[in-house]
């Protein structure tokens, strides 16, 4: 989420058209922030400061293929969901996609529009929950860590 608290998404792609494609959809039916990018190197640097809900990457770029992109991804901000859209259909590729970073969707291109908003849109719910329940754990282990102080305090004060 952005800090309008409108869920962002980051595509990366070598090719331009397919960024602006979905930049052009998503900002048509939705009302979430949308990060493209053509280097997936440059992408990391953003992923590194910027939070988001999802990542889109295709499979074969120059410098980093999308499983590479997807774990750093993953390394990075591991409850945003990982999405690859790829030309590139290989199953060997979407196996080891889904075994070594969690991979979310794969899509093949070219890709249908309400499939891949449906997509995202699961995605953003899914990343929306974890953030949730990571917080429900932080708040637990904090009030774990009080009763136990609490505790200790009584025990103390009773010997």
């Amino acid at each position: 989420m952005d800090r309008d608290g409108q869920p962002v998404v980051l595509v990366v792609d070598d090719e331009e058209m397919v960024i602006t494609s979905v930049r052009a959809f998503l900002n048509l039916e939705t009302d979430y922030s949308i990060y493209g990018f053509t280097d997936p190197e440059a992408a990391v640097k953003h992923l590194e400061t910027h939070p988001l809900d999802v990542v889109i990457s295709d499979y074969l770029m120059p410098k980093m293929n999308g499983i590479q992109l997807l774990a750093k991804a993953k390394e990075l901000q591991p409850e945003a969901a990982r999405v690859l859209l790829t030309g590139h259909a290989d199953k060997q590729s979407a196996i080891q996609a889904i075994n070594e970073i969690g991979l979310y969707q794969y899509l093949e291109k070219p890709w249908d529009n309400q499939q891949l908003l449906l997509v995202i849109q699961s995605a953003i719910e899914r990343t929306q929950l974890f953030r949730t329940l990571r917080d429900k754990i932080a708040e637990l282990d904090s009030a774990h860590t009080n009763l136990k102080d609490v505790q200790a305090r009584l025990i103390r004060a009773f010997l």
